[in-house]
């Protein structure tokens, strides 16, 4: 009997202990899960999707699951993760808010990834490293390099018997040209963007100064009236027609890059950073001609343009499998494969082994964007510094809603709205003192 009972007991325990080690095998078998964010496109969306999957398919003991939206959406959703610690272990970044992310604790510092060969910088010039710098760190690994461009319809500018301008055109020639687009053809020289903060940026960056002092502890800049000057000529268009009315602004960008108006003919120019035309260009189709021209500059000013990183990927500081994420950041930088789908998107590629991989493949918008970059880096003004601690709140609570709105819809003139813009972003900027 006791026989029988130290059997059963016997079997018991070899039961328990290969269910217990099944348990840990399966345990040990499901893929190791990382979340990644970011915003872009459809396009973006389709190429980043695509390359996850290449990964996952060369790493099995990795799931990425992945959340996407559109810029605006962006912010506020990783704003609400972080606040609930929740953070994906892979997050795109933008240059306007590197600084602030890191010196609110948010971000792992890449360099240990560099130096233990994790990340693979050998073929990415320091510069490059250095745009995702602060205080001496590394945050950020640039997807690419680009600049604020204006898309010019080549083929519009020909109907409407008007020469492509020259480089270093001026705002009067801007204002000159979009009048005289609007009178031939009757459509929008351009429907939106003229107001959009990077044109703050760019009034400022072309009189050599910045919009933001060295400390980050209040505006850069002395003198409002060059902005008001700009302001005033964005008033101007709108009244004539050149330029959408508030309303019509609202609609027309409604739509997404894949059916602006200038992909379906309805304005002859438009404002995209030069990493977000490649969907333009492909909704347009082949048979539309497209160029990239730098930003109109100040009279004798310098560039309105500069060589910027056109986004990051960080490790946030909240992932708790740092090395897993920073070897797929290595993947998305330097592997060929990678490379050839989402085949500069984001920007031209950092790695020059990269580069020099897809130049031969180049279509019509890639070529474009190269040689963009290209005549851009020949008079390039110098890459200012990363926005203060305060500006994702100047940006999205000031200069939209209490300034740029305003104006836009005729409720607030330029000069009462610099004051505005002025007091308000002080404030916020004098809390880093």
């Amino acid at each position: 009997m006791y026989s029988r009972k130290l059997r059963f007991i016997s079997l018991l325990l070899v039961t328990m202990l290969f269910l217990a080690l099944g348990s840990s095998a399966l345990a040990q078998d499901a893929p190791l899960e990382l979340q990644m964010t970011w915003w872009g496109s459809q396009n973006r969306h389709d190429r980043t999707i695509a390359v996850i999957e290449m990964y996952e398919a060369a790493n099995p003991d990795i799931d990425i699951v992945y959340e996407f939206s559109n810029f605006t959406d962006y912010w506020p959703l990783v704003q609400t993760k972080a606040a609930g610690n929740q953070l994906p272990c892979i997050m795109q970044q933008d240059y306007q808010y590197l600084a602030e992310w890191a010196n609110r604790g948010l971000l792992y510092p890449l360099d240990p990834f560099f130096t233990d060969g994790i990340i693979d910088i050998s073929n990415v010039d320091q510069s490059i490293l250095d745009s995702g710098s602060i205080d001496g760190q590394v945050y950020g690994l640039s997807l690419g390099t680009n600049s604020p461009s204006m898309i010019l319809d080549v083929d519009a500018f020909e109907a409407a018997g008007i020469e492509l301008p020259p480089l270093d055109w001026t705002y009067a020639d801007f204002e000159a040209i979009a009048t005289q687009l609007h009178d031939e053809l009757g459509i929008w020289a351009i429907s939106y963007g003229m107001d959009d903060v990077q044109m703050w940026r760019g009034v400022y960056i072309s009189r050599g100064e910045w919009i933001f002092n060295d400390e980050g502890t209040a505006l850069g800049y002395e003198d409002d009236q060059p902005f008001v000057d700009y302001l005033n000529m964005i008033r101007r268009l709108q009244e004539s027609g050149a330029i959408a009315s508030g309303e019509e602004q609202v609609e027309a960008s409604a739509n997404g890059h894949e059916n602006s108006p200038i992909v379906t003919s309805g304005e002859a120019m438009r404002y995209q950073w030069s990493n977000q035309v490649v969907s333009i260009f492909s909704a347009a189709g082949e048979d539309r001609h497209f160029r990239l021209w730098p930003l109109p500059r100040t009279e004798g000013g310098a560039s309105a343009n500069y060589l910027k990183p056109s986004m990051f990927l960080s490790v946030p500081s909240q992932c708790e499998n740092p090395e897993e994420a920073a070897a797929f950041l290595d993947f998305f930088t330097n592997s060929l494969e990678a490379n050839e789908v989402l085949f500069a998107e984001r920007g031209v590629p950092i790695s020059t082994a990269v580069q020099d991989h897809l130049r031969p493949m180049l279509d019509t918008v890639g070529a474009e964007t190269f040689a963009f970059i290209a005549t851009v880096a020949e008079d390039a003004s110098p890459n200012p510094p990363p926005e203060p601690q305060g500006w994702s709140d100047i940006s999205a609570n000031v200069y939209g809603p209490e300034f740029a709105e305003p104006i836009r819809y005729g409720l607030l003139t330029p000069e009462d709205g610099v004051v505005i813009l002025r007091e308000q972003a002080d404030a916020i900027l004098a809390q880093n003192e």
